[in-house]
């Protein structure tokens, strides 16, 4: 079974990424003996480790390696099959709301308080699966997670407006400052793929880091809302809700699982479990359940409704089904630099469709230049030419899986006459028909900004919607030599 992380942390017939996967091995600690006799340790079929000395053969216990360990680790990222990940699976998702509902037949009020966030692209995937519309596959999965415990099911559409937003504002500071002399961190690439953020990590360590967008993803802004917001507004610690986020890739769970998201202080992450499309599609053929047949669950608005006016619980934005990163910023950026209104964005493709630039001119000069870049080979080129010093761009929106977040590596598979691609497309076009967000005019959002952020540049601001990123070295270690 293939691994379905993205691309960039794949690697060719090891089904890994960047180094062989003999790299990623976590020591195992053996006991020193007082016997001087010679030992033999014998592999088992079972691959299980066993000690023959004089005494009894001991069969040593497996060792797991979490994401932590992964993250932390210099080598690659394994396929999720090889890795025994405990803490982002739907075993472990099933396990809590199992536990909540035996706390609560016995009465007991300490259990934790489970809120699950969907984002539009699973969303979209489900509905295709089970020929639902895309509100229709909302509210059934809402009713889903109601059905299994889940307290609260919202949207992330809050989430996604807050990151386009300061992602905005990030490149208009860059770019002032590049104009000023000061040292320039154009072009800025976009950091809310986690399979293109390690890659970049691992890779390319402080050469490419300063370039990344320091906003975070919309998962893990939509951590912050509902641990340090949603937990208040609740009369609840951040330690007492279980965030649970819905998501098209399986990278997400490396993001969720990054120390820069755990708060020591209170020993709580901001996401605690991601499951993805296909995960949820396991879960309900396990249970013999499809997903029309569930009864509809309410979407809650905690923060308030977007758009009374429009009756709609999911939203899209213009440009890509990964988000619309590059269409708002560009739109933003001509706008606030060049007081251009209403520029009509478009993206035309280059050697492939998943190259595509646009430019903003104004007398025949090119006054903005904007690249979508999706898939591994892609951004090995435009990161080839960011070493050379050729890179013509000013902003770059990257997504390690082809055709983007639509096509991520956890969404429904097609069916086997079904081209990958094909599917995207019909994806692509679902999502356009979406009634669009317009994070500038998101009542919901100016009004967190000034009830619970205390304005738009606070400290409170940078602190929940501001990350950073670390080179990681590698390992100089026996463990690590390539025989």
């Amino acid at each position: 079974m293939a691994s379905r992380f993205s691309g960039a942390l794949q690697i060719t017939n090891l089904d890994d990424f960047i180094t062989p996967s003999q790299e990623c091995i976590k020591p195992i600690e053996m006991q020193a003996t007082k016997s001087k006799t010679g030992a033999k340790i014998k592999i088992q079929s079972e691959v299980n480790l066993e000690l023959n000395e004089t005494r009894q053969p001991e069969k040593l216990q497996k060792v797991e390696i979490t994401l932590a360990d992964c993250l932390a680790c210099s080598g690659c990222i394994t396929s999720a099959e090889s890795v025994l990940v405990t803490q982002q699976s739907q075993e472990e998702l099933l396990r809590v709301f199992q536990e909540k509902v035996a706390q609560q037949n016995i009465g007991n009020a300490d259990s934790k308080y489970i809120v699950v966030s969907l984002s539009v692209q699973p969303v979209l995937s489900l509905a295709q699966r089970y020929e639902l519309t895309p509100e229709q596959a909302l509210c059934k999965l809402a009713g889903f997670f109601y059905r299994l415990g889940a307290d609260t099911v919202l949207d992330m559409t809050v989430a996604d407006d807050f990151v386009l937003l300061e992602a905005a504002k990030e490149f208009i500071e860059r770019y002032k400052a590049s104009k000023e002399g000061i040292k320039s961190q154009l072009p800025m690439l976009s950091s809310s793929c986690p399979g293109w953020v390690c890659y970049a990590e691992k890779t390319h360590g402080n050469f490419i880091l300063p370039h990344i967008s320091v906003t975070k993803s919309p998962q893990q802004v939509m951590g912050s809302l509902v641990k340090y917001h949603l937990a208040e507004i609740m009369g609840l610690s951040p330690e007492q809700v279980y965030h649970v986020t819905v998501m098209p890739c399986y990278d997400k769970k490396l993001e969720a699982s990054r120390e820069d998201f755990y708060n020591q202080q209170k020993q709580t992450r901001d996401v605690d479990c991601v499951i993805t499309a296909i995960e949820l599609e396991q879960m309900l053929s396990k249970d013999g359940l499809v997903l029309n047949e569930i009864d509809e669950g309410e979407i809650k608005q905690p923060f308030g409704f977007y758009n009374e006016e429009i009756g709609s619980q999911l939203w899209g934005h213009s440009g890509s089904g990964s988000g619309g990163y590059a269409d708002f910023i560009f739109r933003y950026a001509a706008k606030n630099l060049f007081d251009e209104d209403n520029v009509t964005v478009d993206f035309k493709n280059l050697r492939n469709p998943d190259f595509q630039e646009a430019e903003l001119k104004r007398n025949d000069q090119v006054l903005l230049k904007f690249a979508i870049i999706n898939g591994f080979r892609n951004i090995q080129n435009i990161v080839q030419k960011l070493k050379r010093g050729k890179c013509v761009y000013d902003y770059v929106e990257i997504m390690a899986c082809p055709c983007g977040c639509l096509n991520g590596g956890a969404q429904v598979r097609p069916d086997e006459n079904v081209q990958p691609r094909q599917l995207a497309t019909t994806l692509e076009n679902v999502y356009r028909q979406l009634p669009l967000s317009q994070p500038e005019e998101n009542k919901v959002v100016q009004n967190l900004y000034k009830s619970w952020l205390g304005g738009e540049h606070t400290d409170k601001v940078s602190a929940y919607f501001n990350t950073q990123y670390h080179e990681i070295e590698k390992m100089n270690t026996a463990l690590a030599i390539k025989w």
